[in-house]
């Protein structure tokens, strides 16, 4: 009896705002998949999510048994947020301590995390025009979680009162989004 050996295959991509991290969408307004990026092999299957105009890294595998564990609380996600207004250190003291968000019609707190003001990092380039800086000043910082809720980052910014503009995942564990180009897709190995 000969046995079947099932190889893997594993992905990086540089997610574009305004595509869904799905490769079907059963609805009626037509949206943009990520098969149109890249010709992934059948069956592969984004690890988490990133909204529609949320951009940066996401990992892609044709194995369940990885996505569920890069999924778990023990791989951080690192994000660059940009905010409407000039965000406080009082803010960023309340973020890494926890906020109070809604998800599924339930109030959570969530867990303690690593929040800090920076600036613009050069390489996630302009992105799509969020509005005009007539509307006023906005700024920039990190967060590191563990946790990941469905739209959790915009939740939080929102809830301690700097709603976030643009969203960008640049770190998934020791895999980092620097050095890659908008659409870009890596093959690794794990």
């Amino acid at each position: 009896m000969s046995s079947i050996v099932i190889t893997h295959q594993h992905f990086l991509l540089y997610k574009p705002a305004g595509y869904i991290s799905q490769f079907v969408y059963e609805k009626k307004r037509n949206k943009k998949k990520l098969g149109e990026l890249y010709n992934f092999p059948e069956g592969t299957m984004a690890i988490g999510r990133l909204d529609e105009n949320s951009e940066g890294l996401l990992m892609l595998t044709t194995d369940g048994k990885i996505s569920e564990e890069i999924r778990s609380t023990h791989y951080e996600k690192q994000y660059v947020v940009q905010v409407d207004g000039i965000i406080t250190n009082e803010a960023i003291e309340k973020l890494k301590n926890g906020v109070e968000i809604g998800v599924k019609g339930e109030r959570l707190t969530t867990k303690e995390c690593f929040a800090a003001i920076i600036d613009k990092p050069d390489y996630v380039g302009d992105g799509y025009r969020i509005r005009s800086d007539r509307h006023g000043p906005t700024s920039w910082l990190t967060l590191t979680l563990t946790q990941g809720k469905f739209r959790q980052v915009r939740k939080m910014t929102a809830a301690v009162g700097f709603p976030t503009l643009r969203l960008i995942r640049i770190r998934i564990g020791d895999w980092k989004l620097e050095g890659m180009s908008v659409g870009e897709v890596v093959k690794i190995t794990l």
